[in-house]
């Protein structure tokens, strides 16, 4: 399904990028918010590797971007960190079996970041701050202007355009209830993450 913009028509292009902006240093970078776009959400968070359960499509979606030799980096609020729910050597072994399940389909996940705060801890990376997205962009030496963030969520939406990135919404997680309210002009609308992938990859 080709995906549209909010108030707008079918897209054209893989990048919607702004009038007289800078291409991207990486032109094939692309960042993902973790529970509900790669992985099955849960209000009452993902809190083991066994509630770990990859939406259907995804980790294909991810090897097949990555060879063809896009870069797929994740950034991931995991408040349940702060809030006691699982340790960091759980959230690692999620991590781990996302990339084993990647690899297995001969692809790569890129650089995975975490903000381990609650909401109240006042700190840069949690999302809708764009903290982690400007890691990101420090680790691979490139700009962000034009990139696609694909979130499910307005606080991911609202990093995106902090730092220019172009905001894509998908329709798992929490998309639905997202997209039931107003969204940012603009931004790109899909069903999941395998749709993303075959509209990049035309």
């Amino acid at each position: 399904m080709a995906a549209r913009q909010a108030g707008q028509t079918d897209v054209e292009s893989p990048f919607s990028i702004r009038a007289g902006a800078p291409l991207p240093a990486l032109q094939k970078l692309l960042i993902l918010d973790r529970d509900g776009v790669i992985n099955e959400d849960s209000d009452a968070y993902i809190k083991s590797l066994a509630e770990w359960i990859p939406i259907p499509g995804a980790i294909d979606a991810i090897a097949r971007l990555s060879k063809a030799g896009w870069t797929v980096a994740v950034a991931t609020n995991q408040s349940g960190l702060a809030r006691g729910y699982y340790d960091l050597a759980t959230l690692d072994a999620m991590h781990a079996r996302l990339r084993e399940l990647v690899a297995e389909q001969g692809g790569e996940v890129g650089l995975i970041v975490h903000c381990p705060h609650g909401p109240d801890d006042g700190c840069a990376c949690r999302k809708p701050k764009p903290g982690m997205l400007e890691q990101i962009a420090t680790h691979y030496g490139t700009e962000l202007a034009g990139v696609w963030f694909v979130g499910d969520s307005r606080g991911d939406l609202d990093a995106a355009l902090a730092v220019h990135c172009q905001p894509v919404l998908v329709k798992t997680g929490k998309g639905e209830r997202t997209l039931s309210k107003p969204l940012p002009a603009g931004t790109l609308i899909f069903d999941d993450l395998a749709a993303i992938a075959d509209q990049l990859l035309l």
